[in-house]
């Protein structure tokens, strides 16, 4: 392992990590919010403190950087993140608990939205802005940011190109562009843009700038934490269908919009996670309409009303960001299914969006149909191909291998949440809308609740699998090997 090289890039990532805590500390200068002024700068410090003795230490660093250098790197970078992030809710005294501060930044830079505060509306101003914020800086990726903005480096010998894929989401990370530097420089101009528009559009619909900004952040991050405890109910319908469209958009694969802005549209047709993405949000949202609209007219009285509220939550549930206009929980046992399904599919890789993704579930399915095929003609060779183009053995064996660590993470996880004192629904619904960057599940973590229940114990392990879910389960998993320590 390349221990400096590591400790080098660590430095950087705290460095823009404390750049970034400065909006929010000018906003609780302005409204004189003194104990939040004070958090965060007090946390400014210490993280600009260890960034500085980080790289005295890690200057001379080597430039050999391997892919096991760069799952290690993203995995105690996005730690590091989560450690310092939460000092400012300790430090104002606002959350006052180490574990719940740490459980609230892991869900907010992880685009979670699972949340420990009953009352948001009663945090001051520049937490509220922090809080919605580490969903925008969390979502496209910490690193990803900083190989876009980061000056390039003479002999990089490979390294953006391993950090970018241990922290970019989905089965195979390629490039826009030749360069890598440039590709996360396209994804972020791309996020930008589309942040800008979400603002102007909730803007127009009557929205403050401090509302729509957080908002905005929330939506764009598929995030999803609020800042009105009613999360987005309170809104009118045009926020509303605004928020479904956005938060739709931030769960397709930016490589889309790229291929949008070069004019090629009849490859983005041809894409069929996009079509498998499209369909389901269309399908699910139109069954659970009108099993809610059948079933529940005292609450839906028009269908129109029944569709708005559908569409928003199959959106909010797919693309894992988590805003809810109504309590779903309260919804007929099917169109609860429906949602839980859409929690562990997820929404399209190389997007903001968390879960399983549809470009897995599709190799998935296609790896089962080749096997099929495979044992009533074995001599025949079987190929699975995506978009016309052969996929590669290796992206279907990580796919076969993510699945099981999915499979057996998610069973350990609500094997040991279980020890609470919560339903059986409450457990696992929590379980995945953790591991899968969710945030609100059913029962006592539906919509209308929060995790401030849970034993300091469970929300160690659901911040555990929210930094798995987010991070794709490897790069921890690699923390957690001794083989990954050993030096060169």
């Amino acid at each position: 392992m390349n221990y400096k090289m590591t400790g080098k890039f660590i430095s950087q990532i705290i460095t823009i990590e404390a750049l970034f805590m400065l909006p929010p500390l000018l906003i609780s200068a302005f409204c004189r919010e003194t104990g939040a002024m004070l958090g965060f700068l007090y946390t400014i410090g210490i993280t600009l403190a260890l960034a500085g003795i980080l790289f005295l230490l890690c200057r001379k660093a080597g430039r050999l950087f391997s892919a096991r250098d760069g799952l290690i790197c993203v995995g105690l970078g996005w730690i590091a993140l989560s450690l310092l992030g939460c000092l400012p809710f300790v430090f104002s005294r606002e959350i006052p608990r180490f574990i719940d501060a740490f459980f609230e930044t892991v869900s907010g830079f992880t685009t979670t939205g699972a949340s420990v505060v009953a009352d948001i509306e009663s945090m001051s101003k520049g937490l509220v802005y922090w809080r919605s914020f580490s969903h925008w800086l969390g979502g496209m990726g910490v690193l990803v940011f900083l190989l876009a903005v980061a000056p390039s480096e003479g002999g990089e010998k490979g390294f953006t190109l391993h950090l970018m894929r241990a922290e970019s989401p989905g089965p195979d990370v390629g490039k826009l562009v030749p360069k890598m530097r440039q590709t996360a420089t396209i994804l972020y101009l791309i996020y930008i843009v589309l942040t800008v528009l979400n603002v102007v559009f909730l803007l127009m619909g009557g929205m403050g700038f401090f509302e729509a900004l957080c908002t905005a952040f929330g939506t764009a991050g598929t995030g999803g934490f609020g800042i009105r405890n009613d999360s987005l109910a309170s809104y009118s319908p045009y926020i509303q269908n605004v928020t479904t469209v956005f938060m739709l958009l931030f769960g397709i694969n930016f490589s889309c919009f790229y291929l949008l802005l070069l004019g090629k549209i009849k490859n983005i047709f041809r894409d069929e996670e996009l079509r498998l993405y499209l369909g389901l949000f269309i399908g699910c949202s139109v069954a659970i309409a009108a099993n809610i609209f059948t079933q529940m007219r005292q609450i839906y009285p028009t269908a129109g009303e029944a569709l708005r509220h559908a569409a928003f939550q199959v959106s909010s549930i797919m693309t894992t960001t988590g805003f809810a206009t109504t309590d779903f929980d309260l919804w007929p046992g099917i169109s609860k299914a429906l949602l839980l399904l859409l929690m562990v599919i997820g929404a399209c890789a190389g997007s903001t969006g968390g879960g399983i993704k549809c470009a897995r579930v599709l190799l998935l399915f296609k790896s089962l149909r080749r096997n099929t095929r495979q044992l009533l003609d074995p001599r025949k060779v079987q190929v699975i191909r995506s978009g016309g183009k052969t996929v590669d053995e290796r992206v279907v064996s990580n796919t076969n291998a993510y699945l099981a660590a999915y499979v057996i993470i998610v069973i350990l996880s609500f094997l040991l949440v279980s020890l609470d004192r919560f339903s059986l629904e409450t457990n696992l619904s929590a379980v995945l809308a953790c591991f899968n960057n969710i945030g609100p599940g059913l029962a006592s973590v539906g919509p209308a609740c929060n995790y401030s229940g849970y034993s300091d114990f469970s929300k160690l392990i659901l911040s555990i699998d929210m930094l798995s879910g987010r991070l794709e389960i490897f790069p921890i998993l690699v923390l957690l090997s001794r083989n990954s320590w050993r030096k060169r």
